[in-house]
């Protein structure tokens, strides 16, 4: 009996003990397993790494918006300064628009008829304008350029398609250009600061020569971009026509990107608006209305 007990723990030995090659089969299925789990979560970490990477770089932009900048006299604004400042703020992310001073004008163009601070006033209410800085000097010099791009952070400076000659014949823009850091705009032809001061003397100098000029005679006059004969038989000089017209799709350039909200106060004010002026906005600014309204 007791033999057989010793036999018996000796086949259950022999029963439990593995063999080789299943130990071989069993090993390398534990490395198989390992390894794709290993595999698996180097995969989601390196996905992981890629999208924090993209989200970085993505904040980067972000975080460095592109600046342009723009100057002007401003005198007398009107809507081809309106269409400049629109154009201008297609090339960037933000505006800062520069208004030259009334000592830089006198010195380069002759007295302005607005004083700089209802030019300010003008300037500012442009929609598309974000930033404006008084007393800018006429031409770009090498250390207004610096100021702008270390202190403003400015990436390119706007201009017109129209020359700007200072009064020793070079370039306003020459140094910009230089810089590679100079980007142009197309002029609205047809309306200028000159021409509207024209036009306002043409009307004085033709009533005062003949009454019988009524003020509809007037209107077909500029409507048609030149003046009658003085009754002298000369000719007064004429206004240019104006190739601004109001088209649908220049309309949907100057709209608001959305319209008022649902519980938006909407505020109605009528007016000529001639030579529109710094007064004309502040009465249009007189009213609590919602943001999205601009005078311009």
């Amino acid at each position: 009996m007791g033999g057989g007990g010793g036999g018996g723990g000796a086949d259950g030995g022999s029963y439990n003990a593995l063999h080789p090659e299943k130990v071989k089969i069993a090993a390398t299925c534990l490395v198989v397993v390992v390894g794709v789990y290993l595999l698996g979560l180097y995969l989601k970490s390196s996905a992981e790494w890629r999208s924090n990477l993209s989200l970085s770089l993505n904040k980067k932009k972000k975080k460095k918006p592109i600046r342009v900048y723009m100057d002007g006299c401003f005198d007398m604004m009107h809507y081809g300064h309106c269409n400049a400042l629109r154009q201008a703020s297609t090339l960037g992310d933000q505006l800062v628009v520069g208004v030259v001073s009334d000592d830089e004008i006198i010195a380069n163009k002759g007295p302005p008829v607005t004083p700089v601070h209802e030019r300010m006033i003008m300037v500012n209410a442009v929609k598309w304008v974000d930033e404006v800085i008084s007393d800018a000097p006429y031409a770009i010099t090498e250390d207004f350029m610096k100021k702008l791009f270390y202190e403003y952070n400015i990436d390119y400076i706007i201009h017109g398609d129209d020359p700007c000659v200072l009064p020793d014949g070079t370039d306003a823009y020459a140094l910009a250009k230089k810089a590679g850091r100079y980007k142009q705009i197309k002029r609205t032809e047809g309306v200028s600061s000159t021409d509207i001061v024209g036009r306002m003397l043409l009307c004085t100098r033709e009533r005062s020569i003949s009454d019988s000029h009524n003020h509809s005679s007037l209107q077909r006059q500029f409507s048609h971009g030149h003046s009658q004969k003085f009754e002298d038989g000369g000719s007064g000089s004429g206004t240019r026509v104006s190739h601004f017209l109001p088209t649908s799709r220049r309309i949907v350039q100057f709209s608001n990107d959305k319209g008022p909200g649902q519980d938006a106060r909407i505020v109605y004010i009528d007016g000529a608006f001639d030579l529109f002026h710094a007064g004309h906005v502040e009465v249009c600014y007189a009213f609590p209305v919602s943001s999205h309204v601009r005078a311009f």
